[in-house]
């Protein structure tokens, strides 16, 4: 992944960085909010990590907002690192705002690793969502969609198996008025009650 940090503290930005190059992550290092929204702007990256305590302008909140108002095609995950203590009511206000995840101060060197593969999971997860909400390629005459295996299924089977939804079956206003209320109106009452 490619992963922004958000960190005045040169020692905590070292830290953060010789962790995550460890395991494999390129890093974007930056100092404050501004230089942050330069970089996101510049370079897609998946996961940002930011102290909520920022010098300049934005704190780490709104540059969690600010960076959410950009409405770009993917999950970025956002994790905000904190020397406070988080109360139940800024934990659900950091949340509200766009927050996923909190990594308390001091840097535990073994919580970043697992924190990472929850927002691994998580990114993996919306990129998965938004291919089957994506272009599909679907039958205009049977309505059968075409999976990977170029193997096509019925709507309802390929959805479940991608989402594992179920379905159940009706009939909208459209196609009632349109579809089934005249089918109705061509049936004979002796084709209903055969004597």
């Amino acid at each position: 992944m490619k992963v922004l940090t958000v960190e005045d503290d040169a020692i905590v930005q070292h830290v953060l960085r010789g962790i995550l190059t460890a395991a494999g992550h390129e890093v974007l290092p930056a100092r404050d909010g501004d230089e942050a929204l330069r970089l996101f702007q510049d370079q897609p990256v998946d996961l940002v990590i930011s102290a909520w305590q920022l010098p300049g302008g934005l704190d780490g909140i709104e540059l969690c907002e600010a960076l959410r108002a950009f409405r770009i095609p993917r999950y970025v995950y956002f994790i905000l690192v904190t020397a406070d203590s988080i109360t139940s009511s800024s934990y659900g206000a950091a949340v509200a705002r766009g927050v996923d995840d909190f990594l308390p101060k001091p840097l535990d060197r073994e919580q970043i690793p697992a924190r990472l593969l929850v927002a691994e999971r998580i990114i993996r997860s919306f990129s998965e969502l938004r291919q089957v909400k994506s272009l599909l390629p679907i039958c205009m005459y049977c309505k059968k969609i075409r999976n990977d295996d170029n193997y096509w299924s019925q709507i309802e089977a390929y959805l479940a198996e991608q989402t594992g939804s179920t379905f159940s079956h009706g009939v909208c206003p459209s196609c009632y008025e349109g579809v089934v209320l005249p089918e109705i109106g061509r049936v004979t009452p002796s084709e209903t009650f055969p004597e």
